[in-house]
């Protein structure tokens, strides 16, 4: 790895230099004390194509990585133009629009990237894009904020869908870079039955995490799991709010069962949850859920927009963790942070596949609940 720091205009190219591929002794002794369960690391070998070593490096700094990349998000402020780690989560990539703050994120080791626009300009642009009317975002199979390049992407399974939904948001069209792809992502929902939860006469989804209101406990999951009112057995609950299309979350008040702070890892084993700090977009990340279990990949971005059969979902996580029906409302997790809850994607298990999440922390805070941890 080059040791050499530059700026490099248009937001391309830095790094945060973290533990290389084979790390000395002081590397490995700065990783957390909370180890990996074995459910995880055998998870990340398979999906990732990582020996055991290359795990624990890479796990140790994604949890460094997202530390500072919070550091930084509250210090740059309004200059702030996004972070995300490189192929192998040895270096994270920080972005600003001021030249000024470039000793700032040096300070806390990382390298600058000097971008032509701040992410709440990129978010603005895709929020101008979610405004557009339904029937051109329902042309259009995604979009979204892509930091890496200082862009907003819009995905779509023909060059003119892309460019319909462009004109009805009134959007310039130099300002979205279009990518044309046969992706077209669906929920995962099934109506068989499992070992998941239910909803009335048989619907299954997964559990997202465990949580409680006012001392009553309860789990998040997905929103087209279930509308308001909606009962659940396995465990018994109620759909206390749910929101979808628009957003994709849920909430589940289960008075008379036990919350506990775990997700269902590889093999039935146990991921103790410890907190819900967003990681990085690069960083590796495992979901489960009742229909494929435990399975990994890696963020490819947030502030996602996507558009299912029955609408426009925003504001989701993308990843190339792969999922099936029977699947949604299961827990995203990266190393021991809660990331959020499966929604759709598209692809499957056997050939691969893309899935997104909706962030964990919006839902906590839309039902005023509390993540169980460990």
């Amino acid at each position: 790895m080059s040791s050499q720091r530059s700026v490099i205009i248009g937001a391309a190219i830095a790094a945060l230099c973290l533990a290389t591929a084979a790390p000395a002794a002081a590397d490995i002794a700065a990783a957390p004390a909370d180890p990996a369960p074995p459910a995880m690391i055998d998870a990340l070998e398979r999906d990732l194509g990582l020996t055991e070593q290359q795990v624990r490096v890479r796990l140790a700094n994604e949890a460094r990585a997202a530390k500072v990349e919070s550091s930084l998000t509250a210090t740059l402020g309004e200059s702030y133009a996004g972070a995300w780690l490189n192929h192998d989560a040895s270096r994270l990539l920080v972005a600003t629009t001021d030249s000024a703050q470039t000793a700032t994120i040096e300070a806390q080791g990382a390298q600058p990237v000097l971008a032509g626009r701040s992410l709440a300009q990129l978010d603005a642009l895709k929020g101008r894009l979610d405004a557009a009317p339904a029937e051109a975002r329902a042309r259009a199979s995604l979009w979204y904020v892509d930091v890496a390049t200082n862009s907003v992407v819009v995905s779509a399974q023909q060059q003119a869908d892309a460019e319909a939904l462009i004109t009805a948001a009134g959007v310039d069209k130099s300002q979205v870079r279009v990518v044309v792809s046969a992706e077209r992502p669906q929920t995962y929902i099934n109506i068989v039955g499992g070992a998941a939860y239910y909803i009335g006469s048989g619907t299954r989804c997964s559990i997202g995490f465990s949580a409680s209101r006012g001392g009553t406990p309860g789990f998040v999951t997905a929103g087209h799991c279930g509308r308001t009112g909606a009962r659940t057995t396995q465990p018994t609950g109620t759909f206390v709010g749910s929101v979808f299309p628009g957003s994709d979350y849920a909430y589940v008040s289960a008075p008379g069962n036990t919350p506990t702070p775990y997700v269902r890892g590889s093999g039935g084993q146990n991921v103790t949850v410890r907190g819900s700090t967003q990681a990085s977009v690069g960083a590796s990340i495992c979901r489960s859920g009742s229909t494929t279990g435990w399975r990994c990949g890696t963020i490819q971005q947030h502030n996602t927009s996507v558009t299912y059969p029955q609408g426009t979902v925003r504001g989701v996580t993308r990843t190339s963790a792969c999922a099936q029906p029977g699947d949604s409302g299961g827990s995203f997790i990266s190393g021991n942070q809660a990331q959020g809850v499966t929604s759709g994607g598209s692809g499957n298990c056997s050939t691969g596949g893309t899935t997104f999440h909706q962030p964990v922390n919006p839902i906590l805070s839309a039902y005023g609940a509390t993540l169980t941890v460990g």
